[in-house]
């Protein structure tokens, strides 16, 4: 393992990576098993950062992987990095835009949530919500050119799109209908940007299905609480599965899944009503965090209370993956020569002692482990 100094908050933070297969037994945990699953030391762990709470991580098609960290704390250093093949990153694509001065600036990055590569580019979304106390400036979804790594475009949306209590989360690309899908996290709903015109729609923000469900989730033996309060993230994690043609997304505490044909998205003469019926229930799921298909039809997602991460089948059948206490919190997935990437980002676990933990990247095999 090798270890680099860098500077973060004012502090001497040492950042580490290793790529040897973890020796760690799986936990005992108690918990139901949805089917056969693959044997804990068969996770790596990829990547480590101490200090810089890392949520958000993707592949590009040529292997580039990139990371994210969201200002949701003082002494956030860099919001989007580039891990490189020698076990350092850089910041992407310059220190200068992840500089962060108190207010938003052009060309600086305010609070990073997530990076999706697609086809050549980098696409990096900012709800533009430091510590999650409102929306400064204007939520903004800027693509970099990954041949260049120069910005290509970049979408502002005002506050009919993102309102000053949202928090724009993920993203998905449709290259079928030209389009992006947004889940809003913060309150509620769906954003569609048409890649076509620039023009975004908010969506469903009054239909159930992007709302939190009225739960308080268990994790490690002990009630996940912010601030003594039961949270509500709402529409969080979100999946396209263009072939089929439905886009899939999930509130965070919630244990419903959800689905809504693309057409129906796509179709702009639907009522808010008539667009709310197009909505499927696909029933109950353990309670996830990003969410991600493979080539199989297979979608992943976090089990949060349970540390671990499942699959649900082409067929509907939930099947679990992986457990173990390393998965603490997998947050975002990506899926590279058939081996899913995940972050531990530990956010029930992260309070004043960030600046001391340990957040990484793992990826584990998907075959043999999946068929």
């Amino acid at each position: 393992m090798k270890h680099f100094i860098i500077l973060l908050a004012g502090l001497a933070l040492a950042l580490s990576s290793c790529t040897v297969s973890s020796s760690e037994t799986e936990a005992d945990l108690g918990n139901e098993v949805y089917g056969e699953i693959a044997p804990i030391d068969s996770i790596d762990r990829v990547f480590s950062f101490k200090g810089a709470q890392v949520t958000g991580v993707t592949i590009s098609e040529d292997g580039r992987m990139f990371a994210n960290f969201p200002r949701w704390r003082e002494g956030v250093t860099f919001s989007v990095v580039e891990v490189l093949d020698n076990g350092t990153f850089v910041q992407y694509p310059s220190p200068d835009w992840n500089t962060w001065t108190g207010e938003p600036k052009p060309n600086q990055f305010t609070c990073v949530q997530s990076v999706i590569a697609h086809k050549g580019s980098l696409f990096v979304l900012d709800p533009s919500n430091p510590m999650m106390q409102g929306v400064v400036g204007n939520a903004t979804l800027y693509e970099f050119d990954l041949a260049s790594n120069k910005l290509k475009n970049k979408w502002e949306f005002d506050r009919s799109i993102a309102p000053e209590k949202s928090y724009l989360n993920d993203l998905r690309v449709d290259d079928q209908n030209q389009k992006i899908y947004i889940t809003d996290s913060g309150m509620g709903a769906l954003v569609i940007l048409d890649l076509a015109t620039g023009k975004a729609r908010r969506i469903l923000e009054q239909h159930p299905s992007t709302k939190a469900e009225n739960i308080t989730l268990k994790i490690d033996g002990k009630k996940w609480l912010q601030n003594g309060k039961q949270p509500q993230i709402h529409s969080d994690g979100i999946a396209l599965n263009q072939e089929e043609g439905y886009l899939y997304y999930h509130a965070l505490t919630g244990y419903t899944l959800y689905r809504i044909p693309t057409t129906a998205l796509n179709n702009t003469s639907l009522s808010s009503e008539a667009l709310g019926k197009q909505v499927e229930n696909l029933g109950k799921t353990p309670a996830p965090d990003g969410m991600i298909f493979d080539k199989r039809g297979n979608l992943y997602m976090a089990d949060l209370e349970n540390n671990a991460i499942v699959y649900r089948t082409p067929t509907g059948e939930i099947k679990q993956l992986i457990q173990g206490e390393q998965i603490s919190w997998a947050d975002t997935f990506t899926i590279y020569q058939d081996n899913l990437y995940f972050t531990a980002s530990r956010i029930h676990e992260a309070g004043p002692e960030v600046n001391r933990m340990v957040f990484s990247i793992y990826k584990v095999p998907l075959t043999p482990f999946v068929q």
